[in-house]
């Protein structure tokens, strides 16, 4: 090569290097805002796992940039949620978060997000206000709303000839949401909830409330619970001798990411939910088999969903050419993607919300097995929306 052929090969590219975007040459800043303690602490795990796990398939890059983490327990606690995503938006000031498990959390969240124009995408709280009044541009959800499941098993448990039923939850957000929810499906197929039962969050206290229910004789039980809460609950009804009497059936969070704690006390239950074991599509089987290769772990709902967050991230940023600023593009490009889902294809819908299959599932063994479909491309209603 001559010093003339040299030269000018470097002049190049050292052209090319100042047309292309400044942001291009940066590591992408990706806050995780999820719970590394407490009740949470292992879907925050798996989220993280799935989110990462697609990232590591795209070779460390997302719309043509490295990503740099940045992580913060949301220690699953309202109060101090705004001190803590502020240690993302203004300490670390990220381009995007992640975040979060608690719904109560998310929305304090949210709220930082559209007071600072940072882009947030949320890989499971399903509370309805985020996609409702709180809608915004740069506000995405890879998850559901608590609306979803819970409309889907109601509309379930109506088919199944049930016309009375109890729910209990957690006295917070997610589960009134999710038992108002199931209120709407099952009251539309004629059935009638004869008595909601509330639990301070996060208490696992149970039996009293399960006394009430055994005297309160009803065809069935409505329930939402998840993590810790969940083992607790499963095992404290069946101890009951309520399990053989009285069907129990939930949001799919009962039964998800907990059956190895459950043990033989989950089998049989019947949940919904936007995900089943080995729903045999060819994404799913690719998903579990990465999954499980590099985790030596079988993923859940969570790692869907943080995987999920990550393929929307993708998908955003290639639309941009990088620039999570740009977000009336990003919104624009992801709302026309349909996602390569492990759960199946989905779309989000004009509050960015995923528009999805609820699955009806049953526990076999280790696994919760797609029984059929409890509701087919549910679209979340939105309500307050105004974007």
């Amino acid at each position: 090569m001559t010093f003339k052929t040299a030269f000018t090969t470097v002049a190049w590219a050292a052209l090319a290097a100042l047309a292309a975007p400044a942001h291009a040459q940066t590591p992408l800043k990706v806050g995780l805002m999820l719970p590394a303690t407490g009740t949470y602490a292992a879907l925050g795990d798996a989220i993280e796992k799935g989110f990462k796990l697609h990232v590591q398939e795209q070779g460390g890059k997302l719309g043509g940039r490295t990503i740099e983490y940045f992580k913060v327990d949301d220690e699953s606690d309202p109060s101090k949620a705004t001190d803590n995503v502020n240690k993302l938006i203004k300490r670390d000031q990220v381009d995007v978060i992640v975040g979060t498990v608690h719904s109560g959390v998310a929305l304090a969240m949210a709220r930082a997000a559209r007071e600072s124009n940072t882009l947030l995408i949320i890989p499971n709280a399903g509370a309805g206000d985020i996609t409702g009044p709180l809608c915004s541009p740069n506000i995405v959800r890879s998850s559901f709303s608590n609306w979803q499941p819970g409309y889907a098993m109601g509309e379930a448990v109506g088919k199944r000839g049930h016309k009375k039923v109890v729910t209990i939850t957690w006295k917070y957000g997610a589960g009134i949401e999710s038992v108002n929810g199931f209120k709407e499906g099952f009251e539309k197929s004629g059935g009638k909830v004869i008595k909601d039962l509330l639990v301070p969050f996060p208490s696992v206290e149970f039996q009293a409330l399960l006394t009430e229910i055994a005297a309160l004789k009803p065809d069935a039980v409505y329930t939402f619970f998840a993590g810790g809460g969940a083992v607790k609950f499963v095992k404290d009804y069946s101890a009951a001798g309520l399990k053989a009497s009285i069907p129990l059936y939930g949001a799919g969070f009962l039964t998800d990411g907990t059956l190895d704690a459950q043990g033989d006390t989950a089998s049989g239950l019947v949940t919904a939910l936007h995900y089943a074991d080995s729903l045999n599509n060819a994404k799913d089987k690719a998903f579990r088999l990465a999954y499980a290769k590099a985790y030596k772990l079988q993923p859940d709902v969570y790692a869907v969903q943080g995987y999920d967050a990550a393929q929307i991230l993708g998908i955003g940023l290639k639309a941009t050419n990088g620039d999570p600023r740009k977000k009336a593009e990003f919104a624009a490009a992801v709302r026309k993607a349909t996602i390569d889902s492990p759960r199946g294809p989905f779309m989000l819908s004009k509050s960015h919300n995923p528009v999805q299959d609820m699955y009806l599932r049953q526990v076999v063994g280790k696994e919760n097995k797609m029984i059929g479909i409890a509701s087919k491309g549910l679209v979340d209603p939105g309500r307050g929306c105004r974007m």
